[in-house]
């Protein structure tokens, strides 16, 4: 391939990754405001978070298993990535943080579990020599200055080291997320594959703490109040499931494999902004102008760890993960055709 042509698949792959990532935290984002409704109804967060993942691989399973025909040995090769990201990514990370917000403010724990994005930088520098350069790093302590603005952790705010703990474990489960996501295998398991096996493991692991007596679970079956209306508890369920985490789980694979967890774990931190801006577009919940200053922060930042990216970008094949990607990358089609391409497996 030419070197125009290489920047231009490089370009195209590339925000076809942007489109991923942006959709995947802006479905990320939509959590907070179905669990609320059942959480006032009388959930357990546990419940919510075992219903929302059980429900997710249920409806990710005939797509899924129609990926695997003929090629089971796929998921063979990939079982312990599989193990690994159900494990700690998909159900460890959001038991250490919901652990972390019984001991200290949300916004708090938010942060710490934020940090996973530096834990990636970290990470890529300790084990694959990749030092981060000087935007990289002011990219990282913008944005993580601006997520603190955006959560309002100004002034007093009552610090557990219990709670603490769990906030770094959350990060640290956020960071395995990214990292695994990013899969660099000569054929990776497709994405939508992938997110039903590591939700089936994480169903499966927290059924086995509630089982054990480990994870109390209480739960209703009444109708719920969702966005000012009474509506039967599966509406938010749904949501939960399908939007918050079928889409949201899916679409942030492919982005990570477009490109890298570094990247795609900063912009990942626009989940804060879009849970935001829900709030206020679907509860009347105006945020506060340092929120608004935040939220430029947060973008400042991943606007330098991209173009740090950009200037150090490694070659197109392995960014993606997808053998020969860069000759068939097709033009940016917005975020309905990109997702549809993730899901169907045509990337």
């Amino acid at each position: 391939m030419t070197s125009a042509g290489t920047r231009t698949a490089r370009s195209a792959s590339g925000g076809a990754g942007l489109t991923l990532a942006v959709l995947s935290a802006a479905t990320f984002g939509t959590s907070g405001t179905f669990a609320s409704s059942l959480i006032d109804a009388g959930w357990s967060p546990a419940a919510a978070v075992i219903t929302r993942i059980a429900a997710s691989a249920l409806l990710l399973t005939v797509p899924a298993l129609l990926q695997l025909r003929g090629r089971w040995a796929l998921l063979r090769r990939g079982a312990g990535r599989v193990a690994a990201y159900g494990l700690v990514a998909v159900a460890g990370c959001q038991l250490f943080f919901f652990n972390a917000i019984q001991r200290m403010p949300v916004g708090v724990a938010l942060l710490l579990e934020y940090l996973g994005a530096v834990l990636v930088v970290g990470w890529l520098w300790l084990r694959h020599g990749h030092r981060p350069r000087r935007l990289t790093v002011i990219g990282a302590v913008t944005a993580i200055a601006g997520l603190a603005l955006v959560l309002n952790l100004a002034g007093s705010v009552r610090v557990d080291p219990i709670g603490v703990m769990w906030g770094l474990l959350a990060a640290v489960g956020l960071a395995i997320y990214f990292l695994l996501s990013a899969a660099e295998d000569e054929e990776p398991l497709p994405p939508i594959v992938m997110a039903w096996a590591g939700m089936c493991v994480g169903a499966a692991v927290l059924a086995a703490f509630w089982w054990a007596g480990l994870l109390p679970m209480t739960a209703t079956v009444g109708d719920v109040m969702f966005l000012g209306h009474h509506v039967s508890w599966v509406v938010p369920v749904l949501g939960l499931s399908l939007v918050a985490a079928v889409i949201a789980y899916v679409a942030g694979i492919g982005a990570a494999r477009r490109l890298g967890a570094k990247l795609a774990s900063f912009v990942g931190m626009a989940e804060v902004l879009f849970a935001i801006l829900f709030a206020w577009l679907l509860l009347g919940q105006l945020p506060s102008a340092v929120q608004f200053l935040g939220g430029a922060f947060i973008l400042a930042g991943v606007t330098l760890v991209r173009i740090d990216e950009l200037n150090t970008a490694p070659a197109p094949a392995r960014r993606t993960g997808l053998p020969g990607s860069p000759d068939r990358a097709p033009e940016l089609a917005g975020a309905c055709t990109e997702f549809a391409d993730v899901y169907t497996g045509n990337r």
